[in-house]
C-alpha cells in the first residue's frame, strides 16, 4: 500500500488557528501514511517554516478575489492533474471553494470543507453558497459545537453531511521554577505580582484587547500585570491606549513569540476577550497550562470554558465584568488553582492534539474505505 495523498486548501498561512491546526496535523500524522501538500494565497513565518520542516509541499497561488476566481482555479487543477491526491481537504472559504468545485471537477475522490470560523454576520448569498458546496462533498466539518450548529441550523446543511472535530492542542512541555524565575525576572515581573496573560493576533476588532487593557485599569491593583504575546496591524493602538489608561507600568508587551510555553508558564490567570472565535484554541492552550480562563461568552468559547468550573464566562465588550473576574480571582487564589486544575482536567480530555489527530485520520480512512479508493 502506498501513502494516502492529501492536498490541503487554506487561504493564508501566518500564525493563526488554521495553519496551527494543519501543522499540528502534519506532526502526528504518521509519515509512513500520509504524505500532505497545501496550497494557500501566501505564507510566511515559522508556522510556514515548520509545516516545511514536517516535509509538508507549501504551494502559494496568490490572493484569491471570488470563490470562482478561474486563475486560482486553474493553478488548483494543475496540482491535482499531477499529484492525483486520494483526499482534499478545504478550510476557510477560500479552500473551501476550491475544495468543492476544483476538486469536484477533477474528480478527487475524497473531499472535506470545513468551517473553522464563527461566522455571525455572513450573509444569506454566502450560507447558500456554502450550502452548495457541501453537496459537492462527502463531508463538512466543525471545530466546535457552536460551528456545528451554525452549520445545520443557519446554513441549512444536511444532518448526513456534518461532522463536528473539536480542535486540539498538544500538551506543553514541562516548565521548571528555575526556568519560570528566569523569565520573571526578565520581563521584571516581582515575586510578589499576579500575572494576567494575553496571546494572539492583534486585531483588536476580533481580539478586543482594549477591552482587557481597560479591565485591568479598573481593577487598579498595584500587584497586577498584564502580559500580552503577540503582534499585529493594532499594535500602535494598543500602545497608545495603555498610555492614555495610565496603565504603562503595569503592562508587558512581549510581540510575536513562536514557542509561547514558557510565557503560559508564568501567567496566573488568561483572558480571551475575543468578539468572536470559532473555536478559540488559545483557551484550550491556557488550560493545558493550569490556568483558569476569562473568556466572552461568544462562538466556541462557549464550549470550551465552563462558567463557575473552569474559569468564567463574561459578555463580550464589556470590560467591568471582565474587571469583576479578575478581581474574584485575585481574591481567591485557592479558586483560581481549583479552576486551573479542573481546566486541564477537562483540555487533556477533550482538546488534546492527540485526539483531535485520531479524529481526522478516522474520518480520512472512513471515507476512503466507504468510497472504496485504492492507495
Amino acid at each position: 500500500m502506498g501513502k494516502i495523498r492529501v492536498l490541503q486548501c487554506i487561504e493564508t498561512i501566518s500564525s493563526g488557528g488554521v495553519e496551527q491546526t494543519r501543522l499540528t496535523l502534519a506532526k502526528i500524522l504518521p509519515k509512513d501514511k500520509f504524505e500532505i501538500k497545501m496550497t494557500c494565497s501566501h505564507a510566511s513565518g515559522p508556522i510556514a517554516e515548520a509545516l516545511q520542516a514536517e516535509g509538508v509541499e507549501l504551494i502559494p497561488l496568490g490572493s484569491m478575489k471570488h470563490p470562482f476566481d478561474w486563475n486560482i482555479h486553474k493553478q488548483v487543477q494543475a496540482i491535482i492533474r499531477e499529484y492525483k491526491p486520494h483526499i482534499m481537504h478545504g478550510g476557510v472559504f477560500e479552500g473551501n471553494s476550491l475544495t468543492a468545485l476544483s476538486g469536484t471537477w477533477m474528480r478527487v475522490p475524497v473531499r472535506i470543507i470545513e468551517e473553522t470560523s464563527d461566522p455571525q454576520n455572513r450573509s444569506s448569498r454566502a450560507n447558500w453558497l456554502l450550502r452548495q458546496f457541501s453537496k459537492m462533498v462527502d463531508k463538512v466539518t466543525a471545530i466546535s459545537p457552536n460551528v456545528e450548529r451554525y452549520l445545520l441550523d443557519t446554513a441549512r446543511i444536511k444532518r448526513s453531511k456534518v461532522q463536528r472535530i473539536n480542535n486540539g492542542v498538544p500538551l506543553p512541555a514541562l516548565v521548571s521554577e528555575v526556568q519560570k524565575n528566569a523569565m520573571r525576572q526578565r520581563l521584571g515581573i516581582g515575586e510578589d505580582a499576579v500575572v494576567v496573560g494575553f496571546v494572539g493576533r492583534f486585531f483588536n476588532d476580533h481580539k478586543r484587547m482594549t477591552d482587557l487593557l481597560e479591565a485591568i485599569s479598573i481593577v487598579n491593583e498595584e500587584k497586577l500585570k498584564l502580559l500580552m504575546v503577540g503582534d499585529g496591524r493594532d499594535r500602535q493602538m494598543v500602545e497608545e491606549r495603555i498610555k492614555e489608561l495610565g496603565i504603562s507600568e503595569r503592562v508587558i508587551l512581549a510581540g510575536y513569540q513562536s514557542d509561547t510555553a514558557m510565557y503560559f508558564a508564568i501567567m496566573d490567570i488568561f483572558s480571551v476577550p475575543s468578539a468572536r472565535e470559532g473555536f478559540g484554541l488559545v483557551a484550550a492552550e491556557a488550560m493545558m497550562h493550569h490556568l483558569p480562563v476569562i473568556a466572552s461568552q461568544v462562538g466556541g468559547l462557549k464550549d470550551v470554558v465552563l462558567d463557575g468550573v473552569t474559569g468564567y464566562l463574561v459578555p463580550p465588550q464589556n470590560p467591568s465584568i471582565l474587571a469583576d473576574c479578575i478581581k474574584k480571582l485575585l481574591a481567591d487564589p485557592e479558586l483560581s488553582q481549583k479552576m486551573g486544575a479542573a481546566g486541564y482536567q477537562r483540555a487533556v480530555k477533550n482538546f488534546s492534539a492527540a485526539r483531535y489527530c485520531r479524529d481526522v485520520e478516522s474520518l480520512y480512512l472512513g471515507l476512503l474505505k466507504e468510497k472504496r479508493v485504492q492507495v
